[in-house]
């Protein structure tokens, strides 16, 4: 009799470690989709180009985006009490005015590649919160001169959207 209870006894210790089991990879699982899925569209940021910026409109002024692009050169304005960055961005098409209050980085210039996060102003210019430099992985040696034009310039910049 001994022998039936303690096998009783063993399933139910084993049902009941089942329905743990259970039961915690449904938490698990739902956990999992709750933070892929729950409110994934208000946490995005796009990337786009000044081109796409303006061709988007109004619709861009909601949304949080990362701008890329060049600095134009001879764009780049201080305002006088130091606080704040002006200077134009351009794919090679179109040119969006930027103001920012970042500190900009060591390597911030015209003509060099930039990232920057933030939301289209309903006056047309892009207000960004950050400014990061972009740049490609070529090297050049200090004494070369880079001879490629605005096109190819853009073109190293923009993201590989065919790998991801």
């Amino acid at each position: 009799m001994t022998s039936s209870t303690d096998s009783d006894i063993d399933r139910s210790v084993v049902r009941n470690r089942r329905l743990l089991a259970v039961g915690a990879l449904l938490v698990a699982g739902g956990a999992f989709a709750y933070l892929a899925f729950g409110n994934i569209g208000e946490n995005l940021v796009y990337y786009w180009s000044p081109s796409e910026l303006v061709e988007a409109g109004r619709q861009a002024e909601t949304a949080s985006i990362r701008l890329g692009g060049l600095v134009v050169p001879d764009s780049i304005v201080h305002s006088e009490d130091g606080l704040r960055l002006d200077f134009e961005v351009t794919d090679g098409e179109t040119t969006v005015p930027v103001s920012t209050q970042a500190v900009p980085p060591a390597m911030f210039r015209g003509g060099i590649g930039v990232v920057l996060e933030g939301n289209l102003q309903s006056d047309g210019r892009f207000h960004s919160t950050r400014l990061m430099i972009k740049h490609d992985n070529e090297y050049r040696a200090p004494h070369e001169v880079d001879e490629r034009d605005m096109k190819e310039l853009v073109k190293s910049l923009q993201l590989d959207r065919t790998s991801t």
